[in-house]
């Protein structure tokens, strides 16, 4: 039978009536057999989520719209007038614009799906003995889980370790304030709604303080709690500004069509033109001249560039962050783990007594001082489970020290009695042993402030204003060299303690942060450090990055100069959370587009007031990595360089499909009013025209959205957030395009009909016309694949999904001009080998002149007059 268990019935039972029932060790953890065994009877912990509406049903609702619908009710009416040839082509040019609608939304909906499980729930879990990283829903009943400050709890859990414990609830009762937790069992009489079991944390709630170890219950399947799991999976996302955009432009045209296109119908019935044949005209330019597929089209986009940063260790949670990638001009960033490698290892140490060490070149057991100093940090460094650390890499580097030195057996003597943690704004941790003595460390400012004395040789001397000056050289001294200063004491009162030393230690700054800072200060982005650390360490990993920053040392900012700051601190040392908050609030106010990194529970406000949040992947907690943005997987610098990169190179690739769509659009619209207005015949019938949709809004548009992220778009300056995608330079280029292709277009029905019998126009004319409209269309697209750069310098299979979308577009339409059935469709007829090559050396025109456009701006100033809209130096 495989143990269960509610949280009612946990909740009054002693933790270890708790564990029998469930056959759990506390200490030990489940086998893995064991959790395979349960897993099999109790499944993964997440919760059964409904079915999908079907496809069918999502295929059929694309019918629901009103173009579609008066589309089919002109394949009606000309059934019933017995025009059957008329009525197949019409339908026939439905179903396949229909398909492509649907299959545009539905990749639309996966890829946003794909993002919701970018970053699912995790936890840290007991088994066999060892502490394990897991996946939230590898948990089983009976699991013994371990969760820090700031981690949400991953399935409903029964406490049986808790200290000064405190779980934040609100997303389940709405109160605000954190609910106080416990270990002990409750009586069946106070245990009520579910709100008064302290000792159970459920599924979804967040750990703000305090000491935990918990074990699992059962997998729950109420309603209720459904939310919890599922928070990130299926959170629907806001649209960004520009969808918003993208939304009101499409309406806009959709209004100037509709206006254009009544037009043309009341012009070609008042000419005498056939009713039934204005009307679908009139319906399938409208299909094809509304851009219904450009909110999309960028939907898809944002969400493909934003796998692909994934694919660069960079987790972005909201679309409308990847947007704003483009216009940051500010980056404040972590000095520990993201400049630096967080690889902690003790170099020096200085006792209170005067002794300096350099851990590398002394032996350091030769010094009794040193090794008073060593056992000091067994006092204050987390328990070791199995060999496996659980602490901060600081912790790190002094427990390989003392276990160099072969302490490591003294830690099982030590009785630990009260623990104060350590946090960011008090910059200390202090450790209360069995008798009764405290043992500190932090800061040295804030270390020497308990101390009364000073330890020599065993004695305690009184701490006179000589040794403070001394300890403070030395630190000084330390920092100077780039080390991060511990200051140690113990005693038996907090305010009277006795100092004991100073531990220096080593981080290595990462390579190629230094290459990133100078790139990105290069193309007008501030790099501004934050520190806990001293002044003197501040500034000596400032300068390693001294030939970018030549006027970083005397740019240091003391925390109470933010109110006013000054654009050129790059440096701010003893920075707390709160300190963080307000460097955003000061530099936003000076109109700075700011990315704020941060990794523990307090900098969630910081990263929430930032126009972008970026939380570490690997030492954030999981409230850090909620409020944030965005997720460095690596918690490297450079990874920041890369997403902003990406984040150009997507906005780039937008405005390309912009272009390429709105000037086929116009293109479209204009060549049915003008050869209305001319009184011309129809150059384009409506399945013609509808099979131009399909190429504007399919393979060949889409395929702009994964351009290549243009290798020199990172020296660019970042975008005004302010701008328009719809700049001055792009509308130019807009109309150009659509003049060259409406004039070519033109020219060769004016061509084919005056070389026939006019009025009447037979299938060669339009199917000339129409092939040379969609060859302009390829080569526009070609032309659009960038603002600037030309495209002998992009390489034509630098994007493989375009060439094949291209010649995918062009293998479908030489089958609507050579192949029977289709013929009959699209009423074409077959085109010699001579007819081919005149369109295209005809069509090819969009695109040289494009080149030349793209030229003479360089010529004009360059790449920067062209993108003078797009891009703003902060």
């Amino acid at each position: 039978m495989v143990p269960v268990l509610t949280s009612k019935k946990a909740s009054e039972l002693p933790v270890n009536e708790v564990a029998c029932a469930l056959q759990a060790d506390l200490q030990f953890g489940l086998t893995r057999e064991e959790v395979t065994r349960r897993r099999a009877y109790h499944g993964w912990n997440e919760f059964d989520i409904s079915e999908d509406e079907p496809l069918w049903k999502k295929y059929l609702s694309q019918f629901k719209d009103p173009l579609i619908l008066l589309l089919l009710a002109s394949a009606v009416i000309s059934v019933l007038m017995r025009q059957f040839d008329d009525a197949v082509s019409i339908t026939v040019a439905i179903i396949i614009v229909v398909t492509v609608a649907f299959v545009q939304e539905y990749r639309s909906e996966k890829s946003l799906e794909e993002l919701g499980k970018l970053v699912p729930p995790e936890c840290h879990c007991v088994r066999e003995g060892r502490l394990e990283h897991l996946l939230a829903r590898e948990l089983v009943p009976g699991d013994t889980v371990c969760l820090s400050v700031g981690e949400r709890v991953p399935a409903d859990l029964r406490l049986f370790e808790a200290v000064n414990l405190s779980v934040d609830e609100s997303s389940l009762t709405g109160e605000t304030s954190p609910s106080t937790k416990t270990s002990a069992h409750q009586p069946a009489a106070t245990n009520g709604d579910i709100t008064s079991r302290s000792n159970i944390a459920f599924m979804g709630t967040l750990v703000r303080c305090g000491k935990i170890g918990i074990v699992y219950l059962k997998k729950k399947k109420h309603l209720c709690f459904t939310f919890f799991s599922f928070f990130l999976l299926f959170k629907q996302a806001p649209k960004t500004p520009l969808q918003k955009s993208m939304d009101l432009l499409g309406k806009q045209l959709s209004l100037y069509s509709f206006g254009i296109i009544g037009v043309i119908m009341m012009v070609g019935w008042l000419q005498g033109k056939y009713i039934l044949d204005m009307f679908t005209i009139g319906v399938s330019l409208a299909v094809a001249a509304i851009p219904e597929g450009l909110p999309i089209v960028v939907t898809v986009t944002l969400a493909l560039g934003v796998m692909r940063m994934v694919k660069k260790r960079a987790i972005v949670k909201k679309l409308p962050i990847v947007e704003t990638l483009s216009c940051c001009n500010v980056i404040c960033s972590d000095k520990t783990g993201t400049l630096t490698k967080n690889e902690m290892t003790v170099t020096h140490l200085f006792t209170s007594d005067g002794q300096h060490v350099e851990v590398s070149t002394t032996p350091i057991c030769a010094f009794e001082s040193v090794q008073v100093l060593l056992y000091d940090t067994f006092h204050l460094v987390s328990e070791i489970l199995s060999n496996t650390l659980m602490g901060r890499p600081t912790e790190g580097a002094l427990i390989a020290l003392a276990m160099k030195m072969g302490l490591e057996g003294l830690q099982q003597e030590f009785v630990r009695l009260e623990e104060i943690p350590f946090s960011s704004e008090q910059k200390w941790m202090a450790v209360r042993d069995k008798p009764g003595i405290f043992f500190v460390k932090g800061a040295y400012e804030q270390i020497i402030r308990f101390c009364t004395t000073y330890n020599s040789r065993g004695d305690a001397l009184p701490l006179t204003h000589q040794q403070r000056e001394l300890y403070q050289q030395q630190k000084s001294y330390m920092g100077t060299a780039g080390l991060r200063v511990l200051a140690f004491a113990s005693g038996s009162e907090m305010g009277a303690l006795s100092f004991l030393g100073l531990v220096g230690i080593i981080d290595p700054p990462r390579a190629g942060v230094k290459e990133a800072v100078a790139t990105l200060i290069s193309s007008g982005v501030a790099v501004k450090m934050i520190t806990g650390d001293s002044k003197e360490t501040a500034v000596s990993i400032g300068m390693t990055f001294n030939h970018v920053i030549p006027f970083l040392s005397q740019c240091v900012g003391a925390m109470k100069l933010i109110c006013n700051l000054s654009p050129q601190i790059v440096v701010f040392y003893r920075a707390s959370p709160r300190h963080k908050l307000k460097i955003v609030k000061s530099l936003q106010n000076i109109g700075a587009v700011v990315a704020m990194t941060g990794d523990g529970v307090n900098d969630a406000v910081a990263l929430k007031a930032a126009d972008i949040g970026v939380a570490m992947g690997q030492t954030g907690t999981d409230v850090c990595k909620e409020a944030a943005d965005m997720i460095l997987v690596d918690d490297d610098f450079q990874t920041i360089l890369s997403a902003i990169e990406e984040g150009k190179g997507i906005y780039n690739n937008i405005k390309n499909f912009v272009r390429f769509q709105l000037s086929t659009s116009i293109a479209a619209l204009t060549l049915i009013s003008l050869a209305t207005l001319m009184n011309f015949p129809n150059p384009l019938n409506a399945m013609q025209i509808l099979w131009i949709n399909i190429i504007m809004d399919g393979p060949p548009a889409q395929s702009l959205g994964v351009e290549p992220v243009d290798r020199d778009v990172i020296r660019k300056p970042p975008r005004n957030v302010r701008d328009s995608i719809i700049t001055r330079s792009l509308i130019v280029k807009i109309l150009v395009s659509s003049f060259i292709i409406v004039c070519g277009t033109l020219f060769v029905f004016w061509r084919e009909v005056t070389a026939g019998t006019m009025p009447k126009i037979t299938p060669r004319d339009t199917t000339m016309t129409f092939t040379c409209f969609v060859f302009f269309d390829m080569f526009n697209a070609l032309s659009s694949r960038s603002q600037t750069r030309m495209v002998h310098e992009m390489g034509l299979c630098s994007n493989r999904m375009f060439c094949y979308a291209v010649l995918g577009s062009i293998m479908g339409q030489l089958l609507v001009i050579y192949f029977p059935p289709l013929q009959k469709v699209f009423q074409t007829e077959s085109l010699s080998i001579l007819d081919l090559l005149f369109l295209v050396g005809l069509t090819s025109s969009v695109c040289m002149v494009s080149e030349v456009i793209k030229k003479l701006e360089r010529l004009r100033g360059g790449e920067k007059m062209a993108d003078t809209d797009d891009f703003h130096d902060v």
